[in-house]
């Protein structure tokens, strides 16, 4: 899984495209259930922003706690953005380094991997829930999957992805990544 841009680029680039998302959900479809089992389109942004609020404690960070994704989510996902953009963009801070699930890594590093991928995935969650447009560039699959791919059966472990779906023979590449993922697209 090799990114040519720099995490903070990457991320840069992943969180705009979930902020148009998120930017663009009717406020009558917060509600609306979402591909996650029991979960609304609130609580995708809920479980982005609680997501990156915790890994900057690993290395001693914080993110801002308010607002809340329960009375705000567009605000609670522009905070976190605009802080976690912050951390990345300063390497003193980004390249804090800690003992991860795979070993010895920096914050930078965990978010380039694996937070950036939740942008994507959960950018179409809550494209779905909502109806809005559920286009994944090209590139941003290739990323997912080679993110997928680098995690192994970690990809299945509880709160990450679950089981593969069956799709349909001569199924879009989306639809078979999604379905790799445990969604139905």
């Amino acid at each position: 899984m090799t990114n040519a841009a720099s995490p903070a680029d990457h991320y840069r680039d992943l969180a705009a495209k979930f902020t148009a998302t998120v930017e663009a959900v009717p406020t009558d479809l917060w509600s609306s259930p979402s591909p996650c089992d029991g979960w609304t389109a609130r609580d995708v942004v809920q479980h982005v922003v609680e997501t990156q609020r915790d890994i900057v404690t690993k290395v001693g960070l914080e993110l801002p706690s308010e607002p809340s994704p329960e009375a705000d989510p567009v605000g609670a996902w522009i905070a976190t953005r605009d802080a976690m953009q912050e951390i990345l963009d300063d390497p003193a801070r980004g390249n804090l380094e800690y003992d991860g699930y795979f070993g010895r890594t920096s914050l930078a590093a965990t978010v380039d991997r694996f937070y950036t991928f939740d942008l994507v995935v959960h950018g179409w969650d809550l494209a779905r829930a909502t109806g809005l447009d559920e286009t994944i560039a090209d590139a941003d699959l290739d990323f997912v999957e080679s993110a997928a791919t680098a995690m192994g059966e970690s990809i299945r472990m509880a709160g990450v992805c679950g089981p593969a779906v069956d799709v349909p023979e001569g199924a879009d590449r989306t639809t078979r990544v999604l379905g790799y993922l445990g969604r139905q697209a």
